[in-house]
């Protein structure tokens, strides 16, 4: 609910410029970025807080780099939506058009990160020669109503994988399986995995993640270059081995605080009246919409913010891997995601959101939809079922969409 100021004396480097992230105070509201209601005093501040470190800049001297796509949090979840930053992937291509099997031609990994700090080099830029190459884009998702998620019983998103395996329409979501790739959290009030637990993928485009401090801080680690004790190692790069922060760049206590704040964002309020609301959830089942952004699923009874704990959570996703078509594909697995394959996306906030499907490639909900109709796709059927709808209710059934 507030922006941060920067660090005073940011040309200092060493530990002093990293105890000083503590010391980030709140300068204005941010009417995007609201709490969850009824926080007690300790989760209102571990809120506060975190805020002004998701608004917070990196600068050289606190660890950022030495390549990286973006220098905040908050320049890839802009009022805590999606965009403006995004990142873009590359696949080397065999002759056929296909994913080489082997990618050790990409030196750095399948990430661009353009920018750098400390050098005049370039940083990990898309080769000149493109011929044999496939670059995609990815649009980084919006983190508000991102607790209501983590907080789903792994029971649940099971149940409603098992009913997909039955179901005879071609929509059969799978649960990304993948590894717990930070070290042990020191904070395990929410979850005690350790390096290399296979655990249910949540959050990514790809549902790579399964919990908000390996978002977080992968996220820092990927995104901005910054080492944590959760990840504490620089990415190979072609620049330095290190940055010009040497060893790890912010405690576990940043990530953590960090990864609280995305958890206690509230869903943002929907708009539609009781009326409309129950109209268009009408269209939005009969279109077979709700299969896979599924209304609500139960969470933990045991969850830490008593808010999120043991209730329905709205968050219009079953957060299972489903086929979208070749159309989709951008050559890179993802743990058990293939090429084609991405998590259903929720339906938090879309009216905060300037684009649509995980490209950003529709302009508007409508278009969005329509785009499920692609070949190979498990949701022709419901967006043919959205085509085969009146203009009345097609109008009807986006006005419900966009006031999710």
């Amino acid at each position: 609910m507030a922006t941060a100021l920067g660090l005073a004396a940011c040309g200092d480097a060493g530990p002093s410029a990293k105890a000083r992230l503590a010391d980030i105070t709140l300068k204005a509201d941010d009417p995007s970025g609201i709490e969850l209601s009824g926080l007690s005093a300790e989760w209102t501040s571990r809120f506060n807080h975190g805020d002004a470190l998701f608004e917070h800049t990196f600068f050289e001297s606190q660890g950022l780099g030495p390549v990286f796509i973006r220098s905040a949090c908050s320049s890839c979840h802009a009022d805590d939506a999606r965009g403006p930053g995004a990142v873009r992937k590359m696949v080397m291509l065999d002759d056929q058009g296909a994913p080489l099997a082997d990618q050790s031609g990409l030196q750095y990994g399948h990430t661009v990160r353009p920018q750098t700090v400390g050098a005049t080099a370039r940083g990990i830029e898309v080769p000149d020669n493109t011929d044999h190459l496939l670059v995609t884009v990815r649009v980084p998702p919006a983190v508000f109503g991102r607790g209501y998620m983590e907080a789903i019983a792994d029971s649940e998103i099971q149940r409603v994988e098992a009913e997909q395996a039955q179901r005879t329409d071609g929509i059969s979501g799978r649960i990304n399986w993948v590894t717990y790739a930070s070290e042990a959290n020191p904070d395990v009030r929410f979850h005690a995995p350790k390096r290399g637990d296979m655990l249910i993928g949540r959050f990514g485009l790809k549902a790579r993640v399964a919990t908000l401090d390996d978002f977080t801080a992968d996220a820092y680690q990927g995104d901005m270059g910054i080492t944590s004790d959760l990840r504490p190692d620089e990415l190979p790069n072609p620049i330095a081995p290190d940055d010009d922060m040497p060893g790890i760049d912010i405690p576990a206590e940043t990530v953590n605080n960090v990864a609280d704040y995305m958890r206690l964002l509230r869903i943002p309020t929907r708009k539609a009246d009781a009326k409309q609301r129950a109209r268009g959830a009408e269209l939005f089942v009969r279109a077979k919409c709700d299969a896979c952004h599924v209304p609500s699923m139960h969470t933990v009874a045991d969850y830490p913010i008593p808010q999120l704990a043991d209730i329905a959570a709205p968050v219009y996703t079953d957060l299972l891997l489903h086929d979208m078509g070749a159309s989709y594909a951008d050559g890179l697995n993802d743990y058990g995601a293939s090429s084609s394959e991405w998590r259903t996306a929720p339906l938090l906030g879309l009216r905060h959101l300037r684009s649509y499907l995980h490209d950003g490639r529709a302009e508007t909900i409508e278009e969005a939809i329509e785009q499920h109709a692609a070949p190979g796709s498990e949701a022709a059927a419901s967006a043919r079922a959205f085509a085969a709808l009146d203009d009345a209710s097609r109008e009807e059934l986006v006005k419900f969409v966009s006031g999710l």
